[in-house]
């Protein structure tokens, strides 16, 4: 996993205008330009929100990303939470799940 890469990548996006309109324009070039494995690269291709999430990518970069595709903010953690549904806990970074995802808490049961 190259999560390093990934983050550069949406931290760049989040913040040039010309890299947004490459994304927009011809993201299979501004994709060579990053280390990614296959399954990052397709998650910024198809804006798979909740797989970038699982794979360890920062909420803070992640939410412009997000408002970049137009994502709502509550379709945003609904993405989120569907990632950790779809995909396992969260791999890497400070997200990181351990004991394969379950809460620690009794508050999951309480609701």
């Amino acid at each position: 996993m190259s999560l390093y890469s990934l983050q550069k990548f949406l931290y760049e996006l989040n913040r040039d205008d010309s890299i947004q309109r490459q994304y927009k324009e011809d993201i299979e070039s501004l994709l060579s330009n990053y280390t990614l494995t296959d399954e990052e690269s397709n998650a910024l291709r198809t804006g798979d929100i909740g797989l970038l999430y699982v794979l360890g990518v920062n909420g803070q970069i992640l939410m412009h990303f997000a408002a970049f595709l137009g994502v709502e903010w509550f379709d945003y953690l609904d993405k989120m939470r569907d990632g950790i549904k779809d995909h396992g806990a969260v791999r890497d970074g400070v997200y990181a799940m351990t004991g394969g995802g379950k809460s620690f808490t009794t508050e999951e049961e309480d609701r």
